[in-house]
């Protein structure tokens, strides 16, 4: 399973992903699953990707045409004009390896190969702008009303997210706040795990506004863990006591 979170602010915007990969819970792997690609002064996209692994990787493969030469190698993203145009390749690609994978195992594997992806990034003359991309290749876009996407195993982390997003909140700020709501995910569900791959993008500015990768034993992230946890049990002991005998 995979976590993935794509968050819009007034800033910018702000992505965090996972790395766990398993089939079955005794064979599990590390697979990065956010892609950056950035023209500095020009352009930054990245994808994100839960969902089949055979599948979301064959998309990328195809994007930055891994099957030609490096010098014949023509990334399609780097070449459009704006952002929809972005996720419309992307949708596309992701649509037509999904039914090649379904043609080439039979109506049996069907639904066997379905993937998702969060799209985000600016291209000069645009805003920063962030798109969830279905496995049937059509795609919907973040506004205000609706400042986030999340791909994979999102339940867990939701509700944290809703509560403490603001519009206007730092980048910093929503940092913390993506940190709790993965590692409240991680301790529900295995199949969610560290690191975490983590990217700002800062609007007008096209490269990383800030990039890393948290390991387990990040000082941060094990701070935020475990101060979360005992807020949580101070936030509990302070709600008024039940009574069976109240009235």
């Amino acid at each position: 399973m995979t976590y993935c979170v794509g968050m819009l602010l007034d800033r910018g915007l702000v992505l965090m992903s996972d790395t766990r990969t398993n089939s079955g819970v005794d064979n599990v792997s590390v697979f990065r699953k956010m892609h950056c690609w950035s023209v500095p002064g020009e352009r930054i996209i990245t994808i994100m990707t839960a969902g089949n692994l055979a599948t979301t990787q064959g998309v990328i493969s195809q994007i930055e045409e891994r099957n030609k030469a490096h010098a014949e190698r023509h990334n399609s993203l780097l070449e459009a004009d704006t952002m929809f145009q972005v996720a419309s390749i992307v949708g596309k690609l992701l649509r037509d390896t999904i039914a090649a994978s379904d043609a080439r195992n039979g109506e049996e594997a069907a639904g066997t190969f379905t993937a998702s992806m969060i799209v985000a990034g600016q291209i000069k003359g645009g805003e920063p702008r962030l798109f969830l991309v279905y496995p049937e290749g059509n795609f919907i876009e973040a506004s205000f009303d609706t400042p986030f996407f999340q791909i994979g195993e999102t339940k867990y982390g939701r509700p944290i997210i809703i509560r403490g997003y603001s519009r206007d909140m730092s980048f910093e700020d929503a940092v913390k706040l993506l940190m709790v709501s993965f590692d409240s995910t991680i301790k529900a569900n295995l199949s969610v795990g560290l690191p975490l791959d983590l990217l700002v993008i800062e609007a007008g500015r096209f490269e990383p506004a800030h990039q890393r990768r948290i390991t387990a034993q990040d000082p941060y992230y094990l701070a935020v863990s475990a101060g979360w946890s005992e807020a949580l049990k101070n936030a509990f002991h302070s709600l008024p006591d039940y009574s069976f005998y109240s009235e």
